[in-house]
């Protein structure tokens, strides 16, 4: 049997990461799916700790979809039935979203809510 341990470092996480490629499709209630399951803890736990993801604010997710959709702010406009003039002024932080535009982008662009109303 293996001995686990903690990811301490750098190197601990990379082998983690090597041995948990070995056995990513290993059967569940195995030993290797049991060690799958501990080693991706144990790495869930690490990344947590050093590679912590900030969320984005809402212009960021909104550019950020616009950018995966493909959409410029002359279609989102058109879209959302809004002047390219106020999706200016919104894209640039010079107006605040409204509760409508945030429905918008929940809805027909599948922002998350929780990241909307983040700020």
């Amino acid at each position: 049997m293996e001995t686990i341990r903690p990811i301490k470092t750098e190197q601990d996480y990379e082998l983690a990461l090597k041995k948990l490629e070995m056995i990513f499709h290993a059967k569940p209630n195995t030993p290797e799916g049991d060690l799958l399951e501990v080693l991706s803890l144990l790495v869930h736990e690490y990344e947590q700790k050093h590679y912590k993801i900030e969320r984005l604010s809402p212009l960021e997710a909104l550019k950020y979809e616009m950018e995966e959709q493909g959409l410029s702010q002359t279609g989102l406009a058109k879209r959302v039935g809004m002047s390219k003039s106020t999706i200016s002024e919104i894209m640039n932080g010079k107006k605040q979203m409204s509760i409508n535009f945030m429905k918008f982008l929940h809805n027909e662009l599948g922002i998350p809510a929780h990241i909307l109303l983040a700020y």
